[in-house]
């Protein structure tokens, strides 16, 4: 925990002001994805180096991320000599990484070339926390890689060692009765052990990672959380705008006296190896 930490009261704290609005479907999906891209994509820097070291990622392996998103970990990953590839569902953050001259598609139905080849290391960094049924990702990450290779599953660590927990709370308390998922599902021990098996892995390793969480300012903050997409569900059912200023309230005991904002948080990863 930080020293430097100034608290407010709910309710009574002011706020920036020309703080933009938050919307989250159509023309602001751009918007969105590039928040990821340049706010909140780096704060898993920490988690993607420590696998990679882990590994020996470098110009013997071939990377492939699923839901790479904008692709800062296949760059990383190339950076090292490795030969990467990516498959990401929505437009906006595929068009990212296409500016980053990286070869994502958006599944394996739509480029053979991605979907048919195998690959020594298969990542699923950032999709498993708000996918509706881990399951079938796991196996799509075991299908695609060599016998032999890896796939590396990601999620956060225990709630009680993520600061960011009370703020991705109002994830699940403003969605109503939607299909919100919770994001520290797979935080319980052997959750993700347990996906192992029905896709043919077999275990061989994990770590944990510190992954602070640093903005510049509380808008900074509020639009890179907004870019996660967990939030989608509860701005659905109660609003864009409640939902970001909901936010700005259960952010304000990790705001420092300077206006920036940080969240110490814990991330796990487990390595697996595919053992058919």
């Amino acid at each position: 925990m930080a020293s430097a930490r100034t608290t407010g009261t709910t309710g009574t704290t002011a706020r920036p002001t020309g703080a933009r609005p938050h919307h989250p479907r159509g023309a602001a999906r751009p918007a969105r994805a590039r928040d990821w891209a340049e706010i909140q994509e780096r704060m898993l820097v920490p988690l993607y180096e420590a696998v990679y070291d882990r590994l020996e990622v470098g110009p013997a392996s071939s990377v492939l991320g699923l839901g790479c998103r904008s692709g800062l970990a296949l760059l990383l990953a190339a950076g090292r000599g490795a030969q990467v590839a990516g498959q990401e569902p929505r437009d906006e953050l595929r068009e990212l990484a296409h500016d980053r001259r990286l070869r994502v598609c958006a599944g394996p139905r739509t480029s053979a070339a991605v979907a048919r080849s195998a690959h020594s290391l298969v990542t699923v960094f950032e999709q498993l926390p708000g996918a509706a049924d881990a399951g079938p990702v796991v196996a799509e990450a075991a299908r695609l890689t060599l016998p032999g290779g890896h796939v590396v599953l990601a999620a956060w660590g225990p709630p009680e060692r993520c600061e960011s927990a009370p703020v991705l709370d109002v994830a699940r308390r403003m969605a109503g009765r939607t299909t919100a998922r919770d994001p520290f599902e797979l935080s319980a021990p052997g959750a993700l052990e347990d996906l192992l098996a029905p896709a043919g892995l077999r275990p061989a390793g994990s770590g944990r990672v510190s992954c602070p969480f640093a903005y510049a300012d509380l808008d900074s903050a509020v639009r890179g959380l907004l870019s996660t997409g967990l939030f989608e569900p509860a701005e659905e059912f109660s609003g864009a705008s409640l939902v970001a200023k909901e936010l700005e309230e259960v952010l304000q005991p990790y705001l420092r006296a300077d206006g920036s904002v940080r969240m110490e948080n814990l991330f796990r990863y487990l390595v697996a190896e595919r053992s058919r």
